[in-house]
């Protein structure tokens, strides 16, 4: 969850790690802190609570010269957030950043502390710094044979990347769950856990296996397989341009975000819709046609946003595809046992690949009889596509605002492209695959206006901002889409939020109803219309304020305010429908000054269970 840089280069190190942990702080920004050995072979370290801008702050006061050193900042699991908390943690000669959970940490630190080591922290990477100093004093091996040692002994999801005073020309990584990549340059060379973080010094990048060891030193890298075996990792050229990680002229990276989804959903349409009525995956192997074609049952398993899509694809695999499809949270699929119907497919999704319940539950499935199982995601590196019989990218972009936007809406896309799919394939009813296509293509320009109306928007917005607790109402495909706005207002403007099915208002939230508690409608052109205009009567007679977002018009009620939006397909409705909840959560948010892009407590990437 947190953020790790690192570097051996032949320049003076110290603006290059602020500067690039800077860039990955939307992965942990509780504290922050940079460990050097500068050229009289001292250790340099810096740490401090907050953002980034702190170890700025405190780093520009220190003349530091040095060619090698680390970087991180946290994402609090092991230990609240203090100073002797943060990241780099130091045993005499040994430096470590590290990101993930040592489960057995408890069990270790009583070892080391009975060894004679005195902790300074409560953090379970203090462990890890201290048992390789213990190894290296045990045996005098060298610090890859060090670490290999501890790695034995340690339990859990992690990557970490160290360093040793006494041998200050090399630094170490190690992957074990949570991801790091090397970035290659001209006689220096760099370590990350995103590539966004390296993306202003090199294209040039190596991922690491699960497993990998790897001695990066400024000329030369060795990587080392978990069986020890010396092997060559492939070399990726990145076309991720640096100027997408900066905010141009948006005030967040969440409002550049919202505002790209049209861009992002052509780049996922791009080259896949041919003919009239068919759907192509370049990425997708042939043998997955047979799965698919085979598939009589889907079960989806996602987190957070994704698992909100997830919720919206059920209704479109079993209303157009009449495939029965489960879905469920990936941190309880895994901690039960499961009965797997026949001839079912298992589909993961998620943004960043990396998300460690998720991929606990693509491991745990395999041992399930699936017929196989496909990874929607939107990084081809990640450890979901690498370990998936087949996946799909939904080439979403950079996206760096914890709240994700383009994600979900291009997750959605690639899911109702899937449905399509699969639909040709059975051969069950091209009309309907015919009409997924058409609306599909019209769907990036219908997204330009509502971004269009955000004035309306940001007018509610202003009026809500001060409120305390919301509802929000969908039925049918917008339930999730009600789920998924009340998401985006608690990650960002804090605000308590519940999602209901329209229907099961009167079943113990229509007590909740009064003056004080605004209820946000979706209730757009569709067979459900005359049953949610019952909702919105049952509101407004009990003193309730609704905000009805409709492309419809409707008979005046007291306390109650429409959204009028454009028209949209209804096959497209969920997709459309969530863009003015993000600018609604987003403009609140604004208005309330709130940290939006770096929500306390959030991380982007959750590597940790």
């Amino acid at each position: 969850m947190c953020g790790i840089v690192a570097a051996v280069t032949q320049r003076n190190i110290a603006d290059f790690l602020i500067d690039s942990i800077k860039k990955l702080e939307y992965r942990g920004y509780d504290s922050s802190g940079l460990a050097v050995i500068d050229n009289k072979n001292n250790i340099i370290r810096i740490r401090c609570v907050g953002k980034v801008n702190e170890l700025i702050k405190k780093t520009n006061k220190k003349k530091i010269l040095g060619n090698i050193g680390v970087a991180h900042t946290r994402w609090a699991t092991h230990g609240k957030v203090s100073k002797e908390n943060t990241h780099p943690h130091i045993s005499s000669n040994i430096i470590v950043v590290h990101n993930g959970i040592i489960e057995n940490n408890s069990v270790l630190r009583l070892f080391l502390q009975k060894k004679g080591y005195i902790f300074s922290s409560d953090t379970d990477t203090e462990v890890i710094a201290h048992l390789l100093h213990w190894e290296q004093n045990k045996k005098k091996d060298s610090l890859k044979k060090v670490i290999q040692n501890s790695i034995k002994q340690l339990d859990g999801n992690y990557s970490m990347v160290v360093m040793d005073k006494n041998n200050p020309s090399k630094l170490i990584a190690a992957r074990s769950g949570s991801p790091l990549i090397i970035g290659l340059g001209i006689e220096e060379n760099f370590i990350a856990s995103d590539q966004i973080a390296l993306l202003h010094v090199t294209k040039r990048f190596i991922y690491l296996e699960e497993g990998d060891i790897a001695i990066v030193k400024k000329k030369e890298i060795n990587i080392f397989n978990k069986d020890n075996f010396f092997i060559k990792r492939k070399e990726i050229i990145s076309n991720t341009e640096y100027k997408s990680v900066k905010k141009g002229k948006y005030r967040h990276y969440m409002e550049k975000e919202i505002y790209e989804q049209p861009t992002s959903i052509l780049n996922t349409l791009k080259n896949r819709l041919k003919n009239k009525n068919k759907v192509y995956f370049s990425e997708l192997a042939l043998e997955a046609n047979d799965v698919f074609y085979n598939t009589e049952n889907i079960q989806i398993v996602a987190c957070g946003t994704s698992y909100n899509a997830a919720m919206v694809a059920k209704h479109w695999f079993e209303s157009l595809a009449n495939i029965p499809c489960d879905v469920e949270i990936a941190s309880e699929f895994s901690s039960r046992k499961l009965t797997v119907r026949k001839k079912s497919l298992l589909i993961t999704l998620s943004q960043s690949g990396e998300t460690a319940d998720t991929l606990l539950a693509l491991r745990y499935s395999k041992k399930l009889g699936y017929l196989g199982n496909l990874t929607i995601c939107n990084m081809e590196s990640s450890s979901l596509v690498k370990e998936s019989d087949f996946y799909i990218l939904t080439k979403a972009g950079l996206e760096i605002g914890v709240a994700s936007t383009k994600s979900f809406t291009t997750q959605l896309t690639v899911l109702l492209m899937l449905v399509a799919k699969i639909i040709n394939l059975k051969k069950e009813n091209n009309n309907i695959s015919q009409k997924i296509v058409q609306t599909l293509n019209l769907l990036p320009m219908r997204i330009e206006k509502i971004l269009k109306k955000n004035y309306i928007i940001k007018s509610v917005a202003n009026i809500l901002a001060n409120k305390k607790n919301m509802l929000y109402l969908g039925r049918g495909n917008q339930y999730p889409i009600a789920m998924e706005g009340a998401l985006k207002l608690k990650e960002i403007a804090y605000i308590h939020a519940e999602a209901y099915p329209s229907g099961e208002l009167k079943h113990g939230p229509l007590a909740l109803i009064d003056k004080n508690i605004p209820v946000i409608m979706i209730a757009p052109k569709n067979s459900l219309l005359e049953k949610n205009k019952k909702n919105i009567k049952e509101i407004c007679s009990r003193g309730g304020l609704i905000y009805v977002f409709s492309d419809q018009e409707f008979d005046h009620e007291d306390n109650m305010n429409v959204i009028k939006l454009p028209y949209v397909e209804e096959l497209i409705a969920p997709i459309f429908y969530i863009i003015p909840l993000q600018l609604l959560a987003y403009y609140i948010a604004l208005k309330k000054g709130k940290e939006i892009d770096q929500p306390r407590h959030l991380a982007k990437s959750v590597t940790v269970e």
